[in-house]
C-alpha cells in the first residue's frame, strides 16, 4: 500500500508564543497553504464547528507572531441589529460592534498561554481590531491578517468590497457556511467561492478551501445533525 505524502507545513519565525495543535491531516493541509508567504486570500468554507475559523485565526497568529510590521483585522457582519442599524445602539462604533468580537477573542484566549501578556498588549495597543463589513468603503490597507467571520452573511457587493482593499504585505481569510445564512438568500460567498476555485486562482496566491463535517470536533452529536442537514440541502 502506498503511503500518504507528507504534508509540508511551512514553518515561520515567532516573536511571541502562539500554543501548539493536535492537527487532523484536513488541518495539516490547510495550514500548508495559509502559511505559504504567496498565499494571498484563502475562501474557507465548513459547516459549524469544523474549524474553520479557528484554523483561518490559528493562521493569522503565526504569521503576526511572524512579522512585526502586521496588524490583525477581524471583520464580520451585524446582522442581528439589521433592522436598526448599528446607529441606533448606544456608544460609538467600538462600543457598538465590541460584543461581535467576542468569538475571535474567546479564540486568542484558547490559542495564547493564559500567563502572556501578548495577547492584552495587543488588544489595547489596536494591533489587533474589529470592524464590522458594512464600514470597509473607502479603506485601503497594508501590512495587514484580514479574518473576515460569518461570510455567509455578506453579499456579493461586500465581498467584493473586502477582497478590493488589498495592498502590499496583506492575506485576507474568509470563512463562511454554505448551510447558514441570515440574508434571505442575498449571500454572495457561494457564488465568491466557486468564481475562484480554479487553477488561475491558485497561481495568484487565491485558494478555496472546504471543511466537511468529518472535520468537526465538536462533538459525535453535532456531526450527526449537520449530515442529517446537509441531505436535506441536496
Amino acid at each position: 500500500m502506498a503511503r500518504k505524502p507528507k504534508i509540508e507545513i511551512p514553518q515561520l519565525k515567532s516573536t511571541f508564543r502562539v500554543n501548539n495543535l493536535r492537527l487532523t491531516e484536513t488541518q495539516k493541509v490547510f495550514l500548508s497553504i495559509a502559511l505559504q508567504e504567496k498565499t494571498n486570500i484563502m475562501f474557507v468554507s465548513g459547516p459549524a464547528g469544523s474549524t474553520k475559523t479557528y484554523m483561518a485565526v490559528y493562521s493569522a497568529l503565526r504569521h503576526l507572531s511572524a512579522d512585526q510590521d502586521l496588524d490583525l483585522l477581524y471583520v464580520r457582519t451585524v446582522i442581528e441589529s439589521a433592522e436598526k442599524g448599528l446607529g441606533a445602539l448606544p456608544g460609538d462604533i467600538e462600543d457598538k460592534f465590541n460584543p461581535y468580537m467576542m468569538p475571535l477573542e474567546d479564540k486568542l484566549m484558547e490559542m495564547m498561554p493564559k500567563t502572556n501578556t501578548d495577547r492584552r498588549d495587543m488588544l489595547e495597543s489596536g494591533r489587533i481590531q474589529a470592524m464590522p463589513i458594512n464600514y470597509l468603503r473607502g479603506a485601503s490597507w497594508k501590512d495587514k491578517i484580514i479574518v473576515a467571520d460569518e461570510a455567509q452573511n455578506f453579499t456579493f457587493k461586500e465581498l467584493t468590497t473586502l477582497i478590493t482593499r488589498l495592498g502590499t504585505n496583506c492575506k485576507l481569510f474568509i470563512c463562511g457556511d454554505f448551510m447558514q445564512s441570515d440574508i434571505n438568500g442575498k449571500t454572495g460567498f457561494r457564488k465568491m467561492f466557486k468564481i475562484f476555485s480554479d487553477e488561475e486562482s491558485q497561481s495568484k496566491g487565491i485558494h478555496a478551501f472546504s471543511f466537511t463535517k468529518e472535520d468537526i470536533l465538536r462533538s459525535p452529536l453535532q456531526k450527526f445533525i449537520i449530515g442529517k442537514l446537509e441531505k436535506q440541502l441536496v
